[in-house]
């Protein structure tokens, strides 16, 4: 937890009872966090929320006469601007990552704007071969617990929006068809020593082990780096992917709905939800783009 492992610390090495606390002690932890940690804003603002709970509780019971946090100043929230790739960028980056582990994210990030936690998290029975389809209906995170850092798996998304069946396009169903034969052969060499834990997983490595979220981010930065390619977060595949789509001429009502993206909850209470139609030529537009 963010209290335990980075507020804490500061404060007990201050010296400082929770009566003793002002809101300049606050305000001096975020100027450290800025300054020394070099974290960014928007870190500091999510931090502040700890504390203002943290402390509302105190002050619920009766711990403390008033909340220090409520007269502190908060970090001005510094929005991201997404940097996206062209269709040549992304040609390339679906060139250099082939054969790699990382290229089953990239394909699923960049075609089909999944999120880590959305990749991580299929099935082998969240593809129907048969129909050439694909649904996302199961997630993995990863938390801090207890100073750890653990996966957690859920069997939902993020919203109710972002379960959704989506088509099973030919390159990425011979890169499944590929990996399914891998794994075979990985269990088959290694025994006892493959992991049975995650069997009903597509994304594992050699010895059955879920690649982790946090693998993908990592990863992602070195492969760019190390082939000179344009810097930007994988999350950014996913607005690539709805930059390439909208280019193609599909409207923002088939994106919302082809990405799953949070505004649709909103949204879906006005407009009904698109019809398989509408995703199947979601698909052929950014087909154009996939290597063969």
């Amino acid at each position: 937890m963010v209290i335990k492992s980075r507020i804490n610390p500061y404060f007990k090495d201050k010296g400082l009872t929770l009566s003793e606390l002002t809101p300049k002690h606050i305000q001096d932890y975020y100027l450290y966090s800025l300054n020394v940690e070099k974290v960014s804003a928007n870190t500091v603002i999510h931090r502040h929320a700890n504390i203002r709970k943290a402390l509302q509780y105190a002050l619920k019971l009766g711990l403390i006469d008033f909340n220090p946090a409520d007269r502190v100043e908060r970090p001005k929230n510094n929005k991201y601007v997404a940097t996206t790739y062209n269709e040549k960028e992304l040609e390339n980056l679906f060139s250099v990552v082939k054969g790699k582990r990382i290229e089953f994210a990239v394909t699923l990030g960049a075609f089909y704007g999944l999120r880590r936690s959305e990749i991580v998290g299929i099935k082998w029975d969240a593809i129907d071969f048969e129909r050439k389809t694909f649904t996302i209906k199961h997630t993995v995170t990863e938390v801090m617990l207890d100073g750890k850092v653990t996966m957690v798996d859920k069997e939902r998304t993020k919203t109710k929006s972002s379960y959704r069946t989506l088509p099973l396009v030919k390159p990425f169903e011979e890169l499944l068809l590929r990996m399914r034969a891998e794994q075979e052969t990985n269990r088959r060499v290694c025994g006892s020593a493959y992991s049975r834990k995650y069997l009903d997983y597509i994304y594992v490595n050699e010895l059955g082990e879920l690649v982790r979220p946090n693998f993908i981010t990592q990863n992602f930065t070195i492969v760019l780096a190390n082939n000179k390619l344009k810097k930007i977060r994988f999350h950014d595949l996913r607005h690539s992917c709805a930059s390439l789509l909208y280019a193609h001429g599909v409207s923002l009502k088939e994106i919302q709905e082809w990405l799953g993206h949070s505004d649709i909850s909103t949204t879906s209470n006005i407009y009904t939800h698109l019809d398989y139609s509408s995703k199947v030529s979601s698909a052929n537009a950014i087909l154009s783009v996939f290597p063969t």
